[in-house]
């Protein structure tokens, strides 16, 4: 089972009123993932949590090749596969310009993806064109990846 995985408001969280709290890794990190100012809001105990789905995980983020070497330390996860977007632009409508191309690397294998940008458009679209299971899981931004959020992924994997 493939995990897609965005970072920028499923992972790191943005957009809350109050102040994010701050964490400390207990994982090595590069000099790269020391260096980036946001990663402390990203809490590492995040990592364990995912690995524990049994999951491939890959990361479906614009940060692309950086994802590993920036968030994977923080969260203590080797290095992942990571989705390459196409470079030309998706023209605008309801879709998720990220939707056909996580589709497509899928390549009709069941996957969860979480993002925060998911909409029911997105759905629909893999409902019609993926043979296989999917769970689109929209996070909330302004929290990142929560308990229920996990909740729904392990009830969805049968987990729970």
């Amino acid at each position: 089972m493939l995990l897609f995985l965005d970072i920028d408001g499923t992972l790191l969280p943005f957009g809350a009123v109050d102040p994010y709290p701050v964490y400390e890794t207990p994982f090595e990190l590069t000099a790269e993932a020391a260096a980036h100012p946001l990663l402390a809001r990203i809490d590492p105990a995040l990592g364990p949590r995912l690995l524990a789905l049994g999951c491939e995980l890959v990361w479906a983020t614009t940060w692309l090749d950086d994802a590993n070497g920036c968030v994977a330390p923080w969260l203590g996860l080797p290095p992942l596969p990571v989705v390459h977007w196409p470079d030309e632009a998706e023209g605008p409508g309801p879709l998720h310009w990220k939707t056909r191309t996580v589709a497509a690397w899928a390549a009709g294998r069941p996957f969860v993806w979480l993002d925060d940008e998911i909409t029911a458009a997105d759905r629909d679209w893999v409902a019609a064109h993926h043979v296989e299971r999917a769970l689109l899981h929209r996070v909330d931004h302004r929290y990142g990846l929560t308990d229920a959020d996990f909740g729904v992924v392990e009830g969805w994997l049968g987990r729970r």
